[in-house]
């Protein structure tokens, strides 16, 4: 049940050369995309599959839903925003306005409905309050390490294949002309210490605040 007029649910795939075509995952919009407001919820596990080759089991954020909006609508959220300082009160009072989700019964008219159970969770009943926005983790080692085997390793073997069949050093010469960034420097020092000395040294990484729910 909802005020907006306009609403697609699009089901998208996308061609890898030869290969079958990979399931970009399920996206519906609420609204037309040219109004002040409008909603999208989209399977961000899917897409993170496809943007970055992330197994969709390992990604942490499964489904994500945003209200994006624009001119006067962003408006008076940022208003409520600041006014109240609670970004949960902001978002899910601009969401429960606009759109709820219900189990049909045919007996009833639409507006009786009952509220669909896991939308009622997610808009904030029998739960805990959402953290709209996500604590920064520190930069360690492991998360170092699964990044590079995830992301970057196929390609350096890939690479070091091309070196040796073409006797050239393209891998030796990216290596000697990168440079560390700060992070990176830390994490060699905190490797070198001890325990001790690694108590609150940990160097948090910079995160967008989001819209967000797991």
């Amino acid at each position: 049940i909802s005020y907006f007029r306009m609403q697609k649910d699009y089901s998208g795939t996308e061609k890898c050369g030869s290969d079958l075509p990979k399931n970009t995952g399920e996206t519906l919009y609420l609204g037309s995309t040219s109004s002040e407001l409008y909603m999208c919820a989209y399977q961000k596990n899917y897409e993170q599959y496809v943007k970055n080759s992330i197994e969709v089991e390992d990604t942490e954020i499964k489904n994500r839903f945003e209200i994006r909006m624009k001119n006067e609508r962003a408006y008076y959220a940022v208003v409520d925003l600041l006014t109240y300082r609670d970004a949960e009160r902001t978002a899910f009072s601009i969401i429960n306005h606009y759109v709820r989700f219900v189990d049909r019964e045919d007996d009833k008219p639409k507006n009786q409905w009952k509220t669909n159970d896991d939308w009622a969770w997610f808009v904030g009943e029998n739960r805990e309050p959402i953290r709209l926005t996500t604590k920064p983790e520190p930069y360690t080692l492991q998360k170092a390490l699964h990044w590079l085997q995830r992301q970057v390793a196929p390609t350096i073997k890939m690479v070091q294949a091309l070196d040796r069949e073409n006797h050239t050093t393209i891998l030796k010469d990216m290596i000697e002309q990168a440079e560390l960034k700060d992070k990176h420097k830390h994490l060699l020092q905190l490797e070198k210490s001890t325990i001790e000395e690694r108590i609150d040294t940990a160097i948090p990484q910079e995160n967008d605040d989001v819209l967000e729910k797991q």
